[in-house]
């Protein structure tokens, strides 16, 4: 699986030397968690930090929008560096159309959906998928505990990429270590959002590759 550390769980005043470390270790992406205090009841950051992330960060940028209206910042978010856009399912009315937008711009296009959510509601957007990330905490919030519903969601939506001949990636964000990240792995994930398990660890380093290790 590839590992993606959550920015979320760093330092904010050390965020450089944060992001430098990541750079050093063997995960493959970083992820950048948009909060707007209105689809999540959390504020984190925004285009400025982003900007100020890519100047520092070697790996792919992994954006996750928990935001309204993301349409309106797509384009922001490629010139601030991002490589891979996630939208949320429950914030988009078009949302066919936003991931046509995501990849007109030259990203790779993801949709996450809440633990709500069922898989189903992907069906006919699939195809069009880079990725999808499946969250196993409520959005909003670093430190939650993983909710063990989400292996039979994981499980759902392999089914249904192998079943359509997709090349989608699953992702999952929320409460992920290397104890669940062996069940997540085994039920069908290919990329795990690792933030306090990272972040809080007294070798963030060893972390990472504890899950690489599974």
């Amino acid at each position: 699986m590839i590992v993606s550390p959550s920015v979320l769980s760093a330092d904010f005043a050390n965020l450089e030397r944060d992001v430098k470390m990541i750079n050093q270790s063997n995960a493959e992406w970083l992820h950048i968690d948009i909060m707007d205090g209105v689809f999540v009841p959390n504020i984190s950051f925004g285009l400025p930090v982003t900007q100020a992330i890519s100047k520092h960060c070697t790996k792919v940028m992994d954006v996750h929008l928990m935001i309204v209206n993301p349409d309106q910042y797509i384009a922001a978010f490629k010139e601030a560096g991002a490589h891979i856009l996630t939208v949320h399912y429950e914030a988009c009315t078009h949302l066919h159309r936003t991931i046509q937008n995501i990849k007109s711009h030259g990203m790779k296009a993801g949709v996450a959906i809440n633990p709500h959510t069922p898989v189903s509601v992907l069906e006919d957007v699939l195809q069009d998928l880079d990725l999808v990330l499946v969250m196993s905490v409520n959005p909003g919030f670093g430190g939650q505990s993983f909710i063990p519903r989400t292996l039979d969601k994981v499980k759902a939506l392999k089914r249904m990429i192998v079943e359509r001949g997709c090349s989608t990636l699953i992702e999952i964000d929320g409460g992920v270590n290397a104890d669940n990240a062996v069940d997540l792995k085994k039920a069908g994930a290919d990329v795990v959002v690792a933030g306090n398990f990272v972040f809080k660890h007294n070798n963030p380093i060893e972390a990472i590759d504890s899950i690489y290790s599974i």
